[in-house]
């Protein structure tokens, strides 16, 4: 091959040395040539020159604008919440050998966020840390160590349990919030402490970044929702509405979010521009969980056991899974599981929730989100905290302990608490 790409290349240089030949005899030739018909050969040739720069710019421009117009289009379904990607009925159960177990964290973990390009992994935990781990190789790469209750004002980092963790889209900025009502922010990529956010008066239990911008919505157990630019490290305004503590926020990059209301059992859509919000309701217990499929539906889990498929034009769910992760307790007295996280594949009909049944559910979104498939269960021992799919959908991870990430009312011994990256292998389309 090197042989035929060096012959091809002296060929090139070889034609292009016979053409300098001939220009040079052309040019011998025209030697006689008045200055009036110099003039107007080199003016045709600029000319033609000119010609042709304009024909390619004009050729790339419209390349450029076919491209600008597709990435529009897919915003514009995006935004409608018609962008759908149907990958669920292609995926595979994983082989249990493929499932790859991260430890680090002393205690259970509570919440986790992929980065942006699937690199990279960051984690809390009720040990008060935040790790950063390296997806490719499951290696540590950075530890924000937890500090000592009292230690506040020596201690760079959290020194009460971490609650949520969000990452801006364009995987700048991360930020963390705690049971001890604080917010930090860290640059992503050092782990370098830039600001604490202060104001709330309960514990931080939602955080997330408007998709494309650096504006941070926050949620709280003092029932409040905060709205901050990070940015200019700045505060903008408080939202109230939700008579219970917020157990969930998720936003995408509408200027607006959705909540879950704990106890008051409602779920929530706050329009910030506006400064109005949509109450919805549906479950029997408190709501714990929620996250956004696309920019019109979104998925909620309680400790009633259900998990719900909603769409911000309707005031009740779309579709409910009753026990969606079975029952345990004595007979007579069976309890659903507690449904502790969900996770959504953005833009797909492919969703996933978690409990502490040691399996992690994924589902399949049927027709206009009318209905909920089971497709298949994976195996994770322990309290499935938190659950992420990466953007490119090829592997999801859950967030476990041997404990609930808001209490401890029962504890598992034999669970670990760690990370699980589980692969989504989908089956590949037949040939023809």
């Amino acid at each position: 091959l090197k042989k035929k790409l060096n012959s091809k290349h002296n060929e090139e240089i070889s034609s292009d040395s016979e053409t300098e030949g001939k220009r040079r005899a052309n040019v011998e030739e025209e030697f006689d040539e008045t200055p009036q018909e110099k003039k107007l050969r080199l003016a045709k040739l600029y000319l033609d020159q000119l010609r042709d720069e304009e024909e390619k710019k004009a050729e790339e421009e419209s390349f450029e604008t076919d491209l600008i117009a597709g990435r529009l289009q897919e915003e514009v379904l995006e935004q409608k919440g018609k962008l759908q990607r149907m990958v669920a009925k292609d995926l595979l159960p994983p082989d249990t050998s493929e499932i790859r177990l991260l430890r680090g964290h002393k205690l259970p973990v509570t919440c986790l966020v992929i980065s942006p390009d699937d690199k990279h992994i960051f984690s809390a935990a009720k040990d008060c840390s935040i790790i950063k781990w390296d997806v490719e190789n499951g290696k540590r790469l950075h530890t924000i160590a937890g500090g000592r209750k009292g230690t506040e004002d020596r201690h760079v980092g959290h020194t009460a349990h971490v609650l949520c963790i969000s990452i801006s889209s364009d995987g700048k900025y991360l930020a963390t919030g705690d049971m001890n009502k604080l917010i930090m922010i860290w640059e992503a990529a050092t782990c370098k402490h830039l600001y604490k956010f202060t104001g709330h008066r309960g514990p931080v239990s939602g955080l997330s970044f408007r998709r494309g911008t650096h504006d941070l919505y926050s949620a709280s157990h003092d029932r409040s929702i905060k709205v901050w630019n990070v940015d200019e490290n700045a505060y903008v305004e408080t939202l109230f509405g939700h008579q219970d503590v917020i157990t969930g926020l998720d936003s995408g990059s509408r200027e607006r979010c959705v909540t879950a209301g704990g106890r008051d059992r409602t779920v929530r859509v706050w329009k910030i521009a506006e400064e109005s919000q949509l109450v919805f309701h549906g479950h029997e217990g408190s709501i714990d969980c929620i996250q956004l499929i696309n920019e019109e539906h979104m998925i909620t889990g309680a400790d009633d056991g259900s998990v719900s498929l909603w769409s911000v034009n309707k005031k009740k769910p779309l579709s409910t899974v009753k026990a969606a992760h079975g029952r345990h307790g004595d007979s007579g007295l069976e309890q659903p599981y507690w449904v502790a996280a969900v996770a959504a594949l953005q833009n797909s009909d492919t969703v996933a929730s978690g409990s502490h049944n040691s399996k992690v559910q994924l589902w399949k979104c049927g027709q206009g989100f009318r209905h909920l498939e089971p497709l298949f269960s994976i195996p994770v021992p322990g309290f499935v905290n938190s659950l992420k799919f990466s953007s490119s959908g090829k592997f999801l991870v859950a967030g476990v302990g041997q404990e609930h990430r808001l209490g401890r009312w029962w504890r598992l011994k034999e669970a670990k608490n760690g990370l699980y990256i589980i692969p989504l292998k989908r089956q590949q389309p037949e040939k023809l």
